[in-house]
């Protein structure tokens, strides 16, 4: 219980103004992307840097208080939702650069930089940071860590673990450590590895130091057309069987299709079953060797129509419409949900065919928009929440992350597990793999204070589902009722 006497503590440490408690101010923190889990916290708290957070964490110890860190709040596995007794950490004030080596292609950054940004102060070296969500706008680095986000050039380039080198990280009793080096190879367990996409259940990263790459030398960019997903599938796997690893290979169907053209009229054509984007990058010789061969792979599965990017402005006219897909979904929907799971590359014709005969079954629309180079789909599922559709969406987003588990792939490629599959992880892991998971976690935070409830499956949250209170059907007929 958080009281007056406890609040006055943390406005000592953290100062008047970085301390919220006004119902108004804390219902902003109420959910992140998946707005269907929603809590409203105790207090917010926004410090500006390790020791505040630090300080602010010890008190959370010595009190027994729970917390959730957050950054943009763009999550989509409700992985920043808070607890009612508990408190939000933002770290959106901790946007610093505090350090930038060229040389070395490496920069160290406060939790709250964006992505996009690192990039932007990069560039006029010829440098870049390479992992791009679709968020990357306004999703921060402090929150890639936690998830260990990746983006449509993971295919070539890895996800957000490929790219850090060193983190400092205030964990859950409030102590500061450092985990990682500059050194390619540490001794010892990787811990930065093991921290990172731990979803803030291990403790809150307060610096973060990245690695850069060079800037291609050649960067060519198509988008073909197919007349179904299944030949636009198998179009996919022939280019990643021939030994040419795009940088980027992205998938939309028609619903998809027509939802990013409403919004920002990238191009693309709607009169289509689906469309690939190819990106290349690299030496130029091989770029352009490489993308006739894609091009030939393409027109084999039976392409309507390749467009070639002519330039850098036609190339990010096309990224604007795919990194816009889950936002335009809006226009063609009052409510839809994110599902994010991975399948084998070679299985990506029969996740599609099944995701559609799941779609008809339930009577809802899937819009399909997802990384084909590695497999990871974003089903979006379309519903109606004041059409009372709200419960049967959640069930089929569900059943399609368990899918691509049932077909040799994952619950989770990028967005996490947070509360929205964690009741879905025993269809993943055994009960001795989710024994050592707790135990590791345990390790880190025996009092279970950071972002509890979380990832791994427990009575309470498997039993209550939070968000918007829906009576039991039992309820709704009269046969029992709520007190």
């Amino acid at each position: 219980m958080i009281d007056a006497a406890l609040r006055r503590r943390f406005q000592a440490a953290l100062g008047p103004h970085s301390v919220l408690h006004d119902p108004l101010q804390l219902r902003t923190y109420e959910c992140d992307g998946l707005t269907g889990f929603r809590q409203i916290p105790a207090l917010v708290l926004l410090p500006r840097s390790t020791e505040e957070v630090a300080a602010a964490v010890s008190l959370c110890a010595e009190a027994g208080i729970p917390f959730v860190a957050r950054g943009a709040g763009t999550g989509l596995s409700g992985g920043a939702v808070p607890l009612a007794d508990g408190v939000v950490i933002s770290l959106a004030r901790m946007r610093r650069v505090l350090e930038f080596d060229p040389d070395d292609r490496r920069m160290v950054l406060e939790p709250g930089v964006s992505n996009a940004h690192i990039s932007r102060l990069a560039a006029p070296h010829g440098l870049y940071y390479a992992p791009d969500p679709s968020s990357q706008t306004v999703c921060t680095i402090g929150g890639n860590v936690a998830e260990n986000s990746g983006g449509a050039h993971c295919v070539k380039y890895g996800f957000t673990v490929h790219h850090v080198r060193a983190l400092r990280v205030v964990l859950p009793d409030g102590s500061i450590v450092g985990l990682g080096g500059d050194a390619p190879e540490t001794a010892g367990p990787d811990l930065c590895g093991l921290f990172i996409g731990s979803e803030g259940t291990l403790g809150i990263a307060t610096e973060i130091t990245v690695r850069l790459l060079r800037t291609p030398e050649c960067v060519r960019t198509l988008v073909a057309d197919f007349p179904s997903v299944e030949q636009a599938g198998d179009a996919v796997s022939e280019i990643m069987a021939g030994g040419i690893v795009p940088a980027a290979v992205e998938m939309l169907d028609a619903l998809a299709i027509e939802a990013c053209e409403s919004a920002v009229e990238a191009g693309y054509s709607l009169d289509t079953a689906a469309a690939l984007v190819v990106e290349l990058d690299g030496h130029e010789a091989e770029c352009e060797e490489q993308f006739e061969r894609v091009a030939a792979v393409c027109r084999t599965h039976g392409t309507t129509k390749i467009r070639i990017a002519a330039g850098p402005e036609e190339r990010a006219r096309i990224w604007k419409g795919r990194k816009a897909a889950f936002a335009a979904v809006g226009r063609i929907s009052p409510d839809y949900l994110v599902q994010d799971g991975v399948v084998p590359r070679t299985r990506l014709a029969e996740a599609l065919r099944r995701i559609e005969g799941m779609s008809r079954a339930d009577g809802l629309r899937v819009a399909n928009v997802f990384h084909a180079g590695d497999g990871n789909l974003h089903p979006l599922v379309l519903f109606d929440e004041k059409a009372g559709e709200g419960e049967r969406a959640e069930q089929l987003s569900r059943n399609i992350a368990e899918m691509c588990v049932e077909l040799g792939g994952s619950l989770s490629g990028e967005h996490g597990i947070g509360l929205d599959k964690a009741c879905s992880m025993p269809r993943m892991f055994g009960e001795t793999d989710l024994a050592v998971m707790h135990r590791l976690r345990t390790a880190f935070d025996p009092e279970g204070l950071a972002n509890p409830g979380k990832v791994l499956p427990t009575p309470r949250l498997c039993g209550e589902r939070p968000g918007p209170y829906r009576p039991h059907p039992l309820e709704a007929a009269g046969v029992i009722e709520r007190w």
